[in-house]
């Protein structure tokens, strides 16, 4: 594919001022308007609307900056270069594996671009628990509109891969509702390789959009360097400093930059931004800082199929079901969405249970397995408080986040309805993907089993690939870290940009959610900043 186009390398061949790792080394300190923690999803919103307000913008990210030529549709490149450790975090007991970007472009560069705007009953619910008066549905659309233009989000007309249609003829056959789930792509390719980086530039990552938009517009970027610590003093940050990151996000060095800025905007992540205003020793009085982080805990089913499935090709995830959803109170027992992720042979391998004859076996039926997930919206009960983000002795972040018997409940519920649409779609054998299941041959034997496993943490494998919360917002500061538009409530210079902000999960791939919401925040505080109105180009 070296005859594709490459934005970034065509970019720093104009001049973009790209500092870090391989790049133009970093000055000590730096001066600027507004310093971005972080190069992702709300990041690359706010980078944009701020540097077209004409603020002097400096960008940091602790991963590296790689582009479409560097994309070889490789699992052993992408996920070191391109994911937090390697794709392998997990919360503390290790019960749950976490996919989480660590590039320039963050989670946008390696997600599977399905694209949903905040379900109303999520908005309806932060304005009643959460005080958000300002986050309803007619409120929220003309952002979102603006993004989903932005970002070329839109229905997805190819016919589905057959790792969807499955979901689709199997949901068909029950008598449940499937639609079809909208992707921000332009030109796609069909390759299915969207978790390893987009060789040919069709997806719409803030890599490719929002991040170029704010280079051409003088901001500035460092990569592979990590925000330490804020400097504190009477209320407002003073300065950030920063360090030179290693391959695995460590600090390489001492403290080496020091930037200084009138407005800070930290966009790292769920996870990483809560850890960093922790480090920073942010103040915390009513103790909100790093609590109620939320993951959608996701349990997979697998099956096998007399026909080919071949889930690694064509485009992953573009059909789904909300029927678990709509037919569950939202703060009763816990609801899930189905969706059909795509496969690939070593995050198959590693998610899938069993080791020795038994995995080989079930490896040499890679081309005919199909697999299903099942996304647990958490947050919205007393039993479902999500987990906590701490830190390490060396400052890194630790989420703990205990699988409780509600959420465990979810997740027996949520293979049970996936060995059921599975069988109804036509498979020879289910298999939960759980240590003590084994695969069934029939809907009657999974249904028995299923209700018999025991459903612990370690036995059942839960997965994310979903990071929200630890940095909440809300209309007062009893119940949230950071006011409804975005401002730290003690720290009236810093701002958060991210999924961190929700004080619930979403109950759907967040990214959208997070677009729409930063470009209502960002145009704000651009309008606060400079006086100036701008809008997403």
């Amino acid at each position: 594919m070296s005859n594709i186009p490459d934005p970034i390398r065509e970019g720093l061949a104009r001049g973009w001022r790209v500092h870090g790792g391989p790049f133009r080394a970093i000055a000590s300190t730096l001066e600027c308007d507004v310093a971005i923690v972080g190069s992702g999803a709300g990041a690359g919103i706010t980078a944009e609307l701020l540097a077209r307000a004409g603020l002097d913008v400096v960008i940091v990210e602790e991963g590296p900056l790689k582009s479409s030529s560097d994309f070889h549709q490789r699992e052993s490149e992408a996920y070191p270069a391109l994911y937090q450790e390697s794709a392998g975090r997990k919360t503390a007991d290790k019960a749950i594996n976490i996919l989480q970007g660590r590039c320039v472009g963050g989670s946008t560069t390696v997600n599977w671009t399905s694209s949903f705007r905040t379900p109303s009953a999520t908005l309806r619910h932060w304005r009643e628990h959460f005080g958000l008066q300002e986050l309803s549905e007619e409120a929220m659309a003309p952002w979102f509109a603006q993004a989903e233009a932005r970002l070329n989000i839109g229905p997805w007309l190819t016919p589905p891969n057959e790792n969807n249609d499955l979901l689709r003829r199997g949901a068909l056959k029950l008598g449940i509702e499937a639609a079809a789930i909208r992707r921000n792509v332009k030109g796609c390719w069909n390759l299915g390789s969207c978790g390893m980086g987009c060789p040919t530039n069709a997806k719409q990552s803030m890599l490719v959009t929002t991040l170029p938009a704010a280079l051409d517009h003088g901001a500035r970027l460092l990569v592979q360097t990590r925000a330490q610590r804020f400097e504190l003093e009477h209320g407002k940050v003073k300065a950030l400093l920063c360090a030179p990151a290693r391959s695995d996000g460590s600090a390489e060095t001492e403290l080496s930059t020091r930037i200084v800025a009138r407005h800070y905007v930290v966009a790292g992540g769920a996870i990483n931004s809560p850890a960093l205003l922790l480090r920073s020793a942010v103040p915390d009085p009513h103790a909100r800082l790093g609590k109620r982080t939320f993951l959608h805990p996701v349990v997979i089913s697998s099956a096998q199929f007399e026909q080919p499935v071949e889930g690694w090709a064509g485009a992953p995830q573009t059909l789904y079901t909300d029927h678990f959803l709509q037919t569950q109170p939202i703060d009763g027992p816990i609801g899930y969405k189905i969706e059909a992720p795509p496969l690939h042979p070593l995050i198959f391998a590693s998610t899938l249970t069993g080791f020795g004859e038994m995995q080989a076996e079930l490896l040499a039926q890679f081309p005919h397995t199909h697999s299903l997930l099942a996304l647990l919206r958490d947050g919205f009960h007393e039993q479902s408080a999500g987990g906590s983000v701490t830190l390490r002795g060396d400052g890194s972040p630790l989420l703990d986040y205990p699988l409780n018997a509600f959420v465990m409940d979810g997740a027996r519920r949520a293979l049970l309805s996936m060995a059921e649409l599975q069988f109804a779609a036509g498979a020879r054998s289910v298999m939960p993907v759980h240590e003590m299941a084994r695969p069934y041959a029939s809907w009657n034997e999974a249904r028995s089993a299923i209700a018999a496993l025991p459903m612990q943490p370690l036995l059942t494998r839960v997965v994310s690939a979903h990071v929200m919360g630890g940095c909440a917002m809300a209309g007062d500061e009893q119940r949230g870290v950071v006011r409804p538009d975005g401002r730290h409530w003690q720290i009236e210079n810093l701002s958060v940009h991210d999924g961190s902000l929700f004080p619930t999960s979403i109950g759907a791939n967040p990214q959208l959610s997070i677009y729409g919401l930063v470009n209502k925040l960002a145009t704000q505080l651009a309008k606060q900043l400079t006086g100036r109105e701008v809008a997403l180009a």
